[in-house]
């Protein structure tokens, strides 16, 4: 064992590594312990035996097997104590003991696949999305209760009640913690890779608030995505983690100093990240040869080819109107549609884009979507239609909730106006 000459240093060691591998226990811990909250209890414990006994000890060669070893065995022990006075509790006490050689054995191995079994668990489709998404966030990303609550736009005691319910649906129902076998991993990779997009989308352009971003959700989430990829390299796997390597590559480009919405045709491009352009590029070359190529993979191809545009003008948009031909096949959805719209009408001009609009709000679809009127509007606008546009930049401020874009159809209302 290593022996750091200071207390102090001891302590930013621990500190650190509680940073970095607190979760990885944790998953270990719940595979071992087959609960949420004892997992939770015991890998504080761990903890503070940690704080009490490294000082003297040193910091042993493995921490993170140290503190899975000790969190389970802190588990036991309580038990043991309860027992006492609740029989049952000898029995669990009992049936942890008995595995414990074979766990001295394979402790290490298994720790990395404990992250992916507590991903697809969290992720069970016998969950509601919410519970998904919120127990995702605080259970495999150790996020606050309070912060997933002010992303999320909930009171901090309606997301702890949610994931309370998420926790005894998956005690009561027996839900495995275990990756699916081959034969059904298809449809909960899907379930996994739509929670960790949904959590990437509220970072990237949060759903109302102050700030147009949140960095720390959409950071999370590329994280976990990576943490994935390693796991299981799958195709699809590969083009959710290109599809967010290349948009949050604009990410300090997409803002003004003072927060307000600087638009993908007036950005700066050197300030776009080439190390995730060049990583999420390579991702999407791998993906498109993997065989069948699905919706976030065709999605990172549209990024990857506004990516490599050096200027606005130069952006290939037959090719993008291409792909999303495809992803209307793969993805068919309103949302989509308005997106190939705004395409073809970069493509074919703007007249071309608002028939294409004009059609999908005929049919009722995205009536209350705020994007779809301010896209109208903008093309309008490039009419010189104005009448037209100020109508729908102000249908689209009857449903904006996310403040940098309400002053965006604020201040391009009042450029028409003068």
């Amino acid at each position: 064992m290593s022996k750091p000459s200071a207390a102090t240093d001891i302590r930013q060691t621990i500190d650190d590594i509680y940073q970095a591998e607190s979760r990885r226990v944790f998953a270990s811990l719940i595979r071992l312990l087959g609960d949420f909250d004892l997992a939770e209890d015991a890998l504080q414990d761990a903890y503070i035996a940690a704080l009490q006994q490294w000082p003297e000890a040193g910091v042993p060669n493995n921490p993170r097997a140290w503190l899975v070893s000790t969190g389970r065995f802190k588990a036991i022990d309580n038990f043991r104590r309860r027992a006492r006075f609740d029989n049952s509790l000898a029995a669990l006490a009992e049936n942890f003991d008995d595995g414990t050689k074979e766990f001295d054995e394979v402790i290490d191995d298994g720790i990395q696949d404990d992250r992916l079994r507590l991903i697809f668990t969290c992720c069970h489709p016998a969950l509601s999305s919410e519970a998904r998404v919120a127990l995702t966030l605080r259970e495999v990303c150790g996020l606050a209760t309070e912060e997933i609550a002010r992303a999320f736009l909930t009171s901090p005691s309606t997301l702890a009640q949610r994931i309370v319910r998420a926790k005894s649906k998956i005690r009561d129902a027996g839900i495995p913690y275990q990756v699916p076998e081959r034969a059904e991993l298809a449809e909960r990779l899907d379930t996994v890779l739509q929670v960790i997009y949904l959590v990437y989308n509220e970072g990237y352009t949060a759903s109302a608030g102050d700030s147009l971003t949140r960095s720390d959700l959409s950071a999370e989430a590329i994280r976990l995505t990576r943490l994935l990829y390693q796991l299981l390299p799958e195709p699809d796997v590969a083009g959710l983690l290109a599809l967010m390597l290349l948009q949050e590559s604009r990410h300090d480009a997409r803002e003004t100093p003072n927060g307000d919405i600087v638009l993908l045709e007036d950005q700066d491009r050197s300030r776009w990240n080439r190390a995730y352009i060049e990583e999420g590029t390579e991702l999407v070359e791998r993906a498109l040869s993997g065989g069948e190529v699905g919706a976030y993979t065709i999605q990172a191809a549209i990024a990857a080819i506004h990516a490599s545009a050096p200027a606005p003008q130069a952006t290939d948009w037959a090719e993008i109107v291409a792909f999303y031909d495809l992803l209307i096949q793969a993805q068919p959805s309103p949302v989509v549609q308005l997106n190939r719209a705004v395409a073809v009408a970069m493509r074919d001009g703007p007249e071309a884009g608002l028939t294409l609009i004009d059609e999908i709000l005929a049919r009722g679809d995205l009536a209350s979507y705020h994007l779809a009127h301010a896209a109208r509007a903008d093309l309008c606008r490039r009419l010189g239609r104005n009448v037209d546009a100020r109508i729908a930049y102000q249908r689209a401020l009857e449903f904006v909730s996310l403040e940098p874009e309400r002053r965006f159809l604020e201040q391009r209302l009042q450029s028409l106006s003068g």
